[in-house]
């Protein structure tokens, strides 16, 4: 019985899912063997919305196509789709994306859990059915007899950023038009919440979802740059929802906000001594003199003035973030580094996918609009190449809570941490390495961040955006793919732009 269920939940999936496209050089059949892979690494001990012999038939209807000469890169891009379908949950009020999934006592309904929201509608903008993010989307904000759920802002988000960032893929302005009120009332209540008189916006660790971090504490009411970059990010949205409603007293309204955070910003977390952004401590209102990874998020929104680049010098500096298997949660010099780990959840220094990813989208946004960044594009690759590492265990693709910064092992070795739905990865692939770069207006951008000579050829293919299937190919040859040398870009199987080098080009849609 158990069997016929999963055929006829195959079946009605292709009749219920709009296909919104197809590749137009790829082919599915040619990585199905990563999904068959995958379906035989576990036994499958919890199911949800779409079960592992479902999720192929799934991924063909919702996913892009990536297509890389190394194929560690291509592996882990599918693995990823693979388990965001698995976070997938059926409910009464619709679907909705869990973080874990084992039940966690401190969920909201539904097992839900805000502190990777942003997270997840950032990866999830790429898939080609909305209904999904639609629907999670409107049980949080909705899903509780027409309110928010209860711990919405439970954990600091990015949640207005990301829906805005999704309409520059989707262009559902209609969702935009619908939701406007909900974000607004939501801005304004973290505006009530969590700013202090002085301007800055301040958060636990802890409901930052950093907990144990050398400069705060689970009681420590500290201005972060992570809730402040967090906000600032939310009221530029607040400004580009306003923008395209045609509301332009709401529009300068918003800006208003955001410039404000930012000069708070770069007055009263930016310390000159270490060149970064810091905590500020509540306790004597004074820097708290410790480079934590969240000092990289003011750029995942692209805040801080050019001058501030130089915290970037650190990155790459192995007494400070970079270890063997990626990017530290906190300096590696300092003394409190690994120091006090504490309940399963260390941020002092070991190495979280949700760090990672906030700090190699904050890089790809410094790379794509500085002209100084103190960083590279192999700087990027190297990191990025360092993520995909990571998500092994055993030799078989994995993705955990956190790990150890020099051998990466994963400190979270239960099913509590199996399939953790907490950062994104082929988002980064999409808009940072391939580098389509998602925009308001009718143009397309793409600027890879693959360094020259790297490699001699990629596809992305089947991207649904702004309702037209694109396709990016780096082909130095023209062998590879038999379309021409070099960078091209097609909207519809239509040549849009085109380089024979690796560089930003832009087209008409």
């Amino acid at each position: 019985m158990e069997l016929l269920k999963r055929y006829v939940f195959i079946i009605l999936l292709f009749i219920t899912t709009a296909v919104a496209g197809q590749p137009t050089v790829l082919k599915f059949d040619d990585f199905k063997h990563y999904v068959e892979k995958f379906n035989t690494m576990e036994d499958e001990p919890i199911v949800q919305a779409i079960p592992n012999s479902a999720s192929w038939a799934w991924m063909q209807q919702n996913i892009p196509l990536f297509s890389a000469p190394d194929k560690n890169f291509e592996e882990i891009f599918y693995f990823r789709w693979w388990t965001l379908r698995k976070h997938i949950k059926k409910t009464e009020q619709g679907f909705a994306f869990t973080e874990f999934l084992v039940q966690r006592s401190y969920a909201d309904k539904y097992n839900l859990i805000s502190s990777g929201l942003g997270h997840h509608i950032y990866e999830s903008r790429w898939l080609h059915d909305p209904k999904y993010m639609n629907d999670n989307l409107r049980i949080w904000y909705r899903g509780n007899e027409g309110k928010p759920l209860k711990r919405l802002r439970f954990y600091s988000s990015w949640n207005i950023n990301a829906i805005y960032n999704r309409f520059l893929v989707n262009q559902d302005t209609s969702f935009l038009k619908d939701y406007y009120e909900d974000l607004k009332t939501d801005y304004a209540a973290w505006e009530m919440e969590k700013r202090n008189p002085g301007g800055l916006f301040w958060q636990f660790d802890v409901r930052d979802a950093m907990e144990e971090t050398i400069s705060g504490g689970r009681r420590e009411k500290n201005p972060r740059p992570s809730i402040n970059g967090y906000m600032y990010g939310n009221a530029k949205a607040m400004a580009g929802i306003a923008g395209v409603l045609k509301k332009p007293e709401v529009e300068k309204l918003f800006q208003r906000k955001a410039d404000s955070i930012k000069a708070d910003v770069q007055q009263k977390l930016w310390n000159p001594s270490s060149g970064f952004f810091e905590v500020r401590k509540e306790e004597g209102d004074t820097l708290a003199n410790v480079m934590e990874e969240i000092g990289f998020i003011p750029w995942y929104f692209n805040l801080p003035d050019a001058k501030f680049n130089k915290a970037w010098r650190h990155l790459m500096n192995p007494q400070h973030f970079n270890a063997p298997v990626g990017i530290t949660t906190a300096d590696r010099s300092h003394p409190g580094f690994r120091s006090h780990g504490c309940c399963k959840c260390e941020w002092d220094g070991a190495v979280w996918p949700f760090a990672s990813a906030q700090t190699l989208t904050a890089m790809a946004n410094l790379l794509n609009n500085h002209q100084k960044p103190y960083v590279t594009k192999q700087d990027y690759f190297s990191q990025l190449g360092k993520y995909v590492t990571s998500q092994h265990k055993n030799g078989k693709p994995y993705i955990g809570e956190y790990m150890d910064e020099k051998t990466g092992q994963w400190l979270t070795d239960d099913e509590r941490g199996r399939y953790y739905n907490h950062s994104t990865f082929n988002d980064l692939i999409i808009s940072g390495l391939v580098g389509l770069r998602p925009r308001a207006d009718n143009k397309i951008e793409v600027n890879p961040l693959l360094p020259q000579k790297t490699w001699d050829w990629f596809c992305l293919d089947n991207v649904l955006y702004h309702g037209k299937i694109i396709t990016i190919i780096w082909d130095k040859t023209g062998k590879k793919y038999g379309k021409g040398k070099g960078l091209s870009v097609w909207s519809n199987g239509e040549k849009v732009a085109a380089s024979k080098k690796l560089k930003r080009v832009t087209g008409s849609l």
